[in-house]
Formats: structure tokens, sequence, C-alpha cells
């Protein structure tokens, strides 16, 4: 029942679909979204093991729709997304750590998008930030849709940019970023409670809550 909840908030908020409320079922509605949404965060966690099913292509357009729906500096949209399922390319970007997924997109920065409106205002940075948050709403969006997934790293550990970089045949200006493996979970990890005062502070570094 979760699961279903899950994909239709995830359709609803992510393809736009919606249809005509009254303000007293559309507060209803954007509640029940919002508890969905919540929970999704709070559950989700990484998977390494996967059943051996593809994954459709509607679920793969979902989540390069929620990538691509992350906020993003001046809209500059600095990214770019390379879907793997030919398994001899899986097989070289596992490396040292084998999958089984089924399924594997590699996050990257585009360097070329870089460039604020005005033509002259670089922001050569920012693109970390943007492709970041494109990765995170790729993760919420799989285990939205029953889907399990894990974050690998790649950037900033630049020889490993050159051996993904490399496989997948980017030029110069597309950086690969994360590799995020994909696939329906063959295992069922309890979510690690990762919440802890110590990391909080308020009004300034050390605060304490009023």
């Amino acid at each position: 029942m979760k699961k279903l909840v899950f994909v239709m908030a995830a359709a609803m908020l992510i393809l736009g679909a919606c249809t005509p409320q009254t303000d007293k079922n559309k507060n209803e509605s954007t509640a029940d979204n919002g508890n969905a949404a919540i929970e999704n965060i709070m559950t989700r966690t990484s998977i390494r093991q996967y059943k051996d099913q593809p994954v459709e292509q509607e679920k793969v357009d979902i989540l390069l729709k929620a990538a691509m729906a992350a906020p993003t500096a001046v809209n500059l949209q600095p990214w770019h997304f390379i879907v793997i399922t030919d398994k001899p390319t899986i097989d070289l970007l596992s490396g040292r750590q084998p999958t089984n997924a089924p399924l594997l997109i590699a996050v990257c920065g585009d360097t070329d998008k870089t460039t604020m409106p005005d033509g002259k205002t670089k922001l050569p940075d920012f693109w970390v930030e943007d492709v970041s948050a494109a990765t995170e709403n790729l993760l919420l969006a799989a285990h939205a849709l029953g889907l399990g997934a894990v974050w690998t790293g790649v950037y900033p550990a630049m020889e490993r940019v050159a051996e993904v970089a490399n496989v997948l045949n980017c030029p110069q200006n597309i950086v690969p970023m994360a590799v995020v493996r994909i696939g329906y979970p063959d295992e069922a990890p309890e979510p690690k409670d990762k919440f802890k005062e110590e990391n909080i502070s308020y009004n300034k570094f050390g605060g304490k809550k009023q």
C-alpha cells in the first residue's frame, strides 16, 4: 500500500497531474502528499542488491524528470545524465565493486553551462551543488517508484572522474559527479536514524534552542 501511495504521489508531483478540486479537497490533498513525501524521505535507504528485472522506460523517464526538477543556481541547469543499461558498460563502471544493478545513471556536470545570462559572469563551481541536488531528487524518486538505488561517488576523486569519463566517452566539459545504481530491491535494510542534536546550532554556531 505504501509503495502505491509513493508511486501515485511521484506521478502527481513529478508529471504535474491534477484535477479540479475544492479548497477543502486541495488542503487535504496537499497534506496527504506532504505526509507521503516526508515518509519517502525518512524511509529511503541505500540498496545494493537487485532483482533480475529491468527498470521500465516509463520509470526511467520519471526519474530523469525528477532529477531535473532540482534547484539550480540562476536556472543554469548545468547537468547531463547518461542512462546505462548495457551490461558490459555497467561492469566497466563498477570496477572493484561489482553490481547486479540493471540500470546506472551517471549524473554529470556540464561546465559549458556555468555562465550567467549576462554572458560575462561565471559560476564555475556551483554546478557541484546543482548536480548534487539533482542526484538526491533521483534517489528519492527511485524510492517513491518502488525501486532501490545507491549513490556511488565519482567527483572530486579525479582519477575516478577520468575513468568514468573515458568509459562513457565524455567530452571535456562533461564531468561525471556520481553514478547511481538502480533496480528493483532484492534486500530490505532498515533506514538509519541519522538525526543528532549535536549537529544543530541556533542563530550562531553553538547556539542553543530557545
